[in-house]
């Protein structure tokens, strides 16, 4: 018995239960959101419709200046995980990639520690002084 249909043998009417699935997720999303807005209390105050975020009254201008160094930890902290990600693919497959796989992950390693060292003789890291 054949599990699976080759590809050339598909028909549009194949695709029809999971069209119904998301009819149904949809339909079903759309009711909830009818059924809570008209049921649901509509009580109305000026707590309630007041700005809050974090427990922290909101007071002046939100579009205050911020630190650059911070964009700076924020977008190496995503370069080096990315980076660190790319590292559980080969450590699951160590065996079945040999010699070669270990040398390009040593490749690999260091230039990604090149970066790193990079990063640190220019001083990005620190949240005192200037960069040179």
């Amino acid at each position: 018995m054949l599990l699976v249909v080759p590809a050339t043998q598909y028909q549009p009417s194949d695709y029809l239960p999971i069209l119904a699935q998301l009819g149904f997720a949809l339909a079903f999303v759309a009711f909830a959101m009818v059924v809570s807005h008209l049921v649901g209390p509509k009580r109305k105050s000026v707590v309630k419709d007041s700005s809050f975020e974090c427990g922290i009254e909101s007071v002046g201008n939100a579009r205050t200046p911020i630190s650059v160094k911070y964009f700076l930890t924020a977008i190496l902290f995503v370069l080096f995980d990315v980076e660190v990600i790319f590292m559980y693919p080969w450590a699951v497959n160590f065996r079945q990639l040999g010699t070669e796989g270990f040398v390009q992950m040593i490749v690999f390693l260091a230039l990604l520690m090149a970066g790193f060292v990079y990063v640190i003789k220019k001083g990005i890291l620190k949240w005192t002084g200037t960069n040179a």
